[in-house]
């Protein structure tokens, strides 16, 4: 599974959108939909994995 497609099924778990996590990540609009393409900085993704309540283990297996 991509790194997007395990956000975008934690995100539908916790009932949060993907934009919803960018907005409160701090990230751009469109940003996690491009890591199927290209990988996340560890910055993004820690962002990312604290808003989920996740450990960034979780988003990369």
């Amino acid at each position: 599974m991509l790194i997007y497609d395990k956000v975008k099924s934690i995100c539908e778990e916790k009932g949060i959108s993907v934009r919803q996590l960018e907005i409160s990540a701090g990230l751009t609009n469109g940003t996690i939909s491009k890591w199927n393409e290209s990988s996340p900085t560890i910055h993004n993704l820690k962002a990312v994995a604290d808003v989920l309540k996740v450990k960034v283990d979780k988003l990369i297996s």
